[in-house]
C-alpha cells in the first residue's frame, strides 16, 4: 500500500488532478489548504518578519492525500495529467510524492456511495 501525496502549489490545475485520480480509481483522496513555510514565516513569525524572502509564489498551496495499491500510481497520474497540459517538471506546479504505508485502517466511503 501506498501513500500518493501531491502538493499543488498551482491551483488551477485542481480539477485536473482530481479527475485524473478518479480515472486512475483512486477515489478515496482528501485535499487539505496549506500555506507555504515562507509565507507563515515572513508574515506570522516575528523573528523572520524582517528576512526578504521571494513570495512572487501562490500564497496558498492545496495538499492531496490518497491511498494506492500500485506503486506506480505517481507516476501514472504524471502522465495523464501531462496528456491535459499539466506539467509537473515546470517550476511553481508542484510536487508529487509516493511513500510506502506499512498499514492502514478503516475503508472509504467512495464516490459511488455519496
Amino acid at each position: 500500500m501506498y501513500l500518493l501525496i501531491i502538493i499543488l502549489y498551482d491551483e488551477e490545475h485542481l480539477d485536473d488532478i482530481l479527475s485524473c485520480l478518479v480515472e486512475l480509481g483512486l477515489e478515496d483522496a482528501v485535499t487539505v489548504d496549506s500555506e507555504p513555510l515562507k509565507k507563515v514565516l515572513a508574515y506570522k513569525v516575528p523573528i523572520f518578519a524582517g528576512l526578504k524572502f521571494d513570495l512572487r509564489e501562490t500564497p496558498f498551496a492545496k495538499i492531496i492525500l490518497a491511498i494506492s495499491e500500485n506503486k506506480d500510481a505517481g507516476e501514472q497520474l504524471l502522465a495523464l495529467l501531462k496528456d491535459v497540459g499539466v506539467d509537473f517538471q515546470k517550476p511553481g506546479v508542484g510536487r508529487v510524492l509516493t511513500v510506502k504505508l506499512e498499514s492502514a485502517y478503516g475503508e472509504p466511503e467512495l464516490l459511488g456511495d455519496i
